[in-house]
């Protein structure tokens, strides 16, 4: 017969591995009665526990809530989600996926892996349409970690890419090569991680004093956070766009061809993530490269401090990543 696990006994007990865990370190943050109940069962069980495990749970139930908007089959997000359930199961944890639906945000209801106590921690992967309800998350007692965003006000960490220094790499390229005259693809208030592109494409410009115009920043998503089927040009065109993502950067693409333009011949697009989902065929599309293991890996290990109750402020950890030039750009 197996040994038992801090999982078993919190299952007997109908609490988190975490709870387990502080109870036998003697950690606080629990009433007498519940330690004396979950000691009671790990004595009845026969639970071994040696004194320099203690600073980790052994195995950690980590919930991974994703808005629907931004989960579908092959997506980016769907991507991210396949190496985090990888790199759980490597450091012996267990990756469990819930769908946060508009109907849910908007009520402020707590996800169904929380109100069952089904897991010890949670990573918010993307971020939701309103930051009340990231707010709200910060609030029911279990570490929480953001990935791929943050929220300044929410008492969470977070782990995010080099979204400002990204956009500021891809459009000083763009300027070296001679473009004077370059828009901007992406809802700049839709999330903070396109926020920050736009900033980084807004240093760019600014470093070398170049204008901004207001009809060259383009839309790419609805008022519920997916994304349009079509990018609406300006009636004068740039010479190059900034794309806020490669899925965003193959539709202006697109677009740009049905209209008669040719890429990169009359007008540059770049991207931004490097994600191989939204590259048909052979790679050419000149874009960032986020550094998604190094996310994952750091967002693990993140969430599983805070589950063996380590205290220290909150914060957000940026991930660096590299420029990838190809062939969806060109001198003018």
């Amino acid at each position: 017969m197996s040994k038992p696990t801090m999982r078993d006994i919190g299952r007997e007990i109908g609490v988190s591995a975490v709870t387990v865990s502080k109870a036998l370190a003697g950690k606080a943050g629990m009433s007498d009665e519940l330690r004396q109940s979950i000691l009671k069962k790990a004595e009845e069980m026969g639970y071994q526990y040696p004194e320099k495990e203690r600073s980790r749970p052994r195995e950690l139930d980590i919930g991974i809530l994703v808005p629907e908007s931004y989960f579908e089959e092959e997506s980016f997000y769907a991507g991210i989600y396949k190496r985090l359930v990888k790199r759980l199961t490597e450091r012996g944890h267990f990756g469990l996926l819930e769908i946060l639906n508009r109907e849910a945000e908007d009520a402020l209801e707590a996800p169904g892996l929380i109100r069952n106590r089904r897991v010890s921690g949670l990573i918010l992967l993307g971020q939701p349409l309103t930051k009340s309800y990231c707010r709200m998350l910060a609030q029911v007692g279990v570490p929480l970690l953001f990935l791929d965003f943050y929220d300044e006000q929410a008492s969470a960490d977070a782990v995010v890419g080099d979204n400002a220094y990204g956009c500021y790499r891809l459009t000083s390229h763009l300027i070296h090569l001679g473009h004077t005259r370059i828009g901007f693809v992406g809802s700049r208030l839709a999330t903070s991680s396109i926020m920050d592109r736009y900033l980084g494409y807004c240093r760019a410009m600014l470093s070398h004093n170049l204008p901004m115009r207001e009809d060259w920043v383009l839309p790419d998503r609805d008022s519920t956070g997916r994304v349009l089927d079509g990018i609406a040009l300006p009636a004068e065109m740039p010479t190059a766009f900034v794309c806020n993502c490669d899925l965003v950067a193959e539709m202006v693409v697109s677009t740009l061809r049905a209209r008669g333009f040719r890429v990169p011949e009359d007008i540059s697009v770049t991207g931004f993530d490097d994600y191989v989902g939204a590259s048909r065929g052979e790679p050419w599309l000149s874009t960032f490269r986020v550094d998604l293991d190094a996310m994952v890996s750091l967002a693990v290990k993140t969430l599983e401090d805070r589950c063996s109750g380590l205290e220290k402020p909150f914060g957000r950890t940026v991930i660096g990543g590299q420029p990838i030039y190809r062939k969806s750009e060109k001198p003018i």
